[in-house]
């Protein structure tokens, strides 16, 4: 089939991912632009929840956000002349604006993005569910249901309903038609038999397209299949018979040696690396904990070159952690899910997305030096 692409608007929005905290809970969310007219009209960013609420310089409900519209707080309709401004970016005034939205077809969108970040079916998703229904049989109480919901998705959005960016929804239209009946885009000009015909041929293919599973790229999949883990800093203080993904943590006690020195933790072997001063190395050695342990490296002086270096540093200290059979077994077992690290730093740790999380890739990299050497692939 021509033109497989993804719904434009649907890739963009995964580009936008975005979250507020709502009593300690997690609450995602994506954006978009907006004008917001207040006094002059400013160009800003229109924030929208996963539980409904939407942040347009204060945050409301659909029902007070289609109030919003209606008073035009949010602005589809750009005047001649109205001056406008984009955040100390630039200031200007509108000459011969046009824009596709209206406060309905603004408001329908939004609705179907807050289906879409619940993972519910929005008004395309609706759709496509009864065109469905209609191919299955083909009655015109169907067609009326499959016209009816083509009809209920936003305007701006019915081009990319069937993801074929060669024939946007020209087959949908024909099909919700019918023989003799009229499309949106060619309002004077009746569906023919053969147009008819095209687009129930369309369909099949399509279908036929759907059912087949999906492509593994040549490389293996891109995503993950089992579950992604995070690893909750534990703080133990001794090995445990069955510590499970704790034991993955860099705290975890796991001795292991760097050029001749002896160490209790990953973490004892970093900080300590960390500082020239080999009588503070030493008492890094001997920490009780790695608390302790970061605390006496905080008071020395780093390394020279040592921002550069750490994470060399740490693949070498987690290779040599993970000759411990048991361990190199726990690591494994995670097979290739995504390691989500919780670390004060927002280097070595994820922090709910905003750090580099640098300890889990590691992690990950490892684990795959590990499955290499099990399959017998040794790379040179």
């Amino acid at each position: 089939m021509a033109g497989r692409a993804l719904r434009h608007n649907r890739r963009m929005r995964e580009n936008r991912i975005i979250h507020r905290t709502a009593d300690g809970v997690r609450i995602p969310g994506t954006w978009r632009h907006a004008f917001i007219h207040n006094f002059d009209y400013h160009l800003t960013d229109l924030f929208i929840y996963a539980d409904g609420l939407i942040d347009c310089w204060g945050l409301v409900t659909v029902e007070e956000f289609a109030e919003k519209l209606r008073q035009g707080w949010v602005a589809t309709e750009l005047p001649e002349g109205a001056r406008a401004s984009g955040h100390e970016l630039a200031a200007w005034q509108f000459s011969e604006p046009s824009t596709w939205l209206t406060p309905e077809i603004l408001l329908a969108e939004v609705r179907d993005t807050i289906e879409q970040l619940n993972r519910r079916p929005d008004s395309t998703a609706r759709c496509l569910a009864a065109v469905d229904v209609f191919l299955v049989e083909r009655t015109e109480e169907n067609r009326a249901a499959a016209r009816a919901a083509y009809r209920a998705i936003p305007v701006t959005q019915r081009r990319y309903a069937l993801g074929d960016m060669d024939r946007k929804d020209g087959p949908l239209q024909v099909l919700v038609a019918g023989v003799g009946g009229r499309t949106e885009d060619w309002p004077d000009e009746p569906v023919t038999q053969e147009e008819y015909d095209e687009a129930l041929a369309y369909f099949a293919e399509r279908a036929a397209w759907r059912a087949e599973p999906p492509r593994v790229p040549v490389d293996g999949p891109d995503a993950s299949f089992a579950p992604a883990i995070k690893l909750y800093q534990s703080f133990p203080m001794k090995r445990v018979e069955d510590p499970g993904t704790r034991a993955l943590r860099h705290e975890y006690p796991a001795p292991i040696t760097v050029a001749g020195a002896g160490y209790p933790s990953v973490a004892h072997a970093y900080w300590a690396l960390s500082v020239d001063d080999l009588s503070v190395r030493a008492a890094i050695a001997e920490a009780d904990t790695e608390h302790a342990a970061r605390t006496l490296a905080a008071d020395a002086p780093r390394r020279e070159g040592w921002t550069h270096a750490r994470t060399a540093v740490m693949t070498g200290l987690l290779r040599a952690k993970f000759t411990h059979d048991d361990l190199a077994e726990i690591l494994l077992a995670t097979d290739d899910a995504t390691v989500i690290y919780d670390d004060d730093s927002h280097f070595w740790g994820d922090n709910g997305g905003r750090g580099r999380n640098w300890s889990g890739r590691l992690l990950e990299l490892v684990r795959s030096e590990l499955q290499a050497r099990r399959a017998g692939i040794e790379p040179n």
